[in-house]
């Protein structure tokens, strides 16, 4: 789950902290790629194509945000909200009028990797004296998978456009004094983030078995839970440690969540209905950890 929904996170870091741009459109587009995916696979699609799609369709979700905010003049915020909106219908529509679309028992990418990879992974595992786990080949796999995605967006923000967003957000009226349209890297930018966001809802949709409309609630505060983790954990300015700890940020706060899950209830009396407020209070430690400075002690003989 942290290398799946970590594809998601690394879509919010673009908007939150390289754009500066608070992006609601998130919570549309995750259960947009979902509800994508599954309806291809159950209709006969191959898993791949069902993807891309998802990703196409996050992509365009996107762009209709960022055109609503350039095009309109309306707050970047109240321009997610928008689409969002919108897309809850759009969602429903895709899936045939339903609010899930259910894929257990189809050929998905999860059959294709156990019956690629399972027997190879437990012989190894044997060979080395552990237990069998076929859990092994899909960790693996999105190992992989979200590595690519890594490398890919640490080269392209040292590229000449990806290193004009990351100006853009920094400094806005310095980008439009050297000639650069920043109407066009916030509409590539938002763009991008929200096709790696439905990309992501695709692969859940096929990890959990079922699209579901509601599968977008809470995931703008879980990608940004895994920033601001990531930001506490890991320190360091360059893009490649920045990616990196939205990863492991993603990975922290999904082991978390499980541990509430699996002990919370005996340990602390805590439900799935009260996992909102952990991820709340989750959140606000690492705030305020992260906006605290120790004051410097003053060197002795200055004022």
């Amino acid at each position: 789950e942290g290398f799946i929904y970590g594809i998601m996170a690394l879509g919010v870091f673009i908007t939150f902290r390289i754009l500066d741009f608070p992006d609601m459109t998130v919570d549309g587009s995750f259960p947009m790629g979902a509800a994508i995916t599954a309806t291809m696979i159950a209709s006969g699609f191959h898993y791949t194509a069902a993807l891309i799609t998802a990703a196409i369709g996050g992509l365009a979700a996107g762009s209709v945000t960022a055109l609503i905010h350039i095009k309109l003049k309306i707050h970047n915020l109240l321009a997610g909200i928008l689409t969002l909106t919108m897309l809850y219908s759009v969602n429903i529509r895709i899936m045939g009028n339903k609010a899930n679309q259910a894929i257990v028992g189809k050929y998905t990418l999860f059959t294709w990797i156990h019956s690629t990879f399972d027997a190879l992974v437990t012989g190894i595992q044997k060979a080395l004296g552990l237990t069998a786990n076929n859990t092994v080949s899909e960790i693996l796999f999105f190992l992989i998978i979200i590595t690519v995605i890594k490398l890919l967006l640490d080269l392209f923000f040292h590229t000449e456009m990806g290193l004009a967003m990351i100006s853009m957000g920094d400094n806005p009226k310095m980008i439009i004094t050297l000639g650069i349209n920043d109407s066009a890297m916030k509409l590539i930018g938002v763009s991008l983030a929200n096709g790696l966001v439905a990309l992501s809802g695709g692969f859940a949709a096929m990890f959990m078995g079922f699209g579901d409309i509601n599968l977008g609630q809470g995931i703008i505060i879980s990608g940004l839970a895994s920033v601001m983790i990531g930001e506490f954990v890991l320190k360091g300015n360059s893009m490649v440690i920045k990616t990196l700890r939205v990863i492991i940020g993603c990975i922290i706060y999904k082991g978390v969540m499980y541990l509430g899950r699996q002990y919370g209830y005996e340990y602390l009396h805590i439900t799935a209905n009260d996992l909102k407020l952990l991820t709340g209070l989750l959140l606000i430690v690492c705030l305020a950890f992260t906006r605290f400075k120790p004051k410097k002690k003053a060197k002795a003989g200055s004022p």
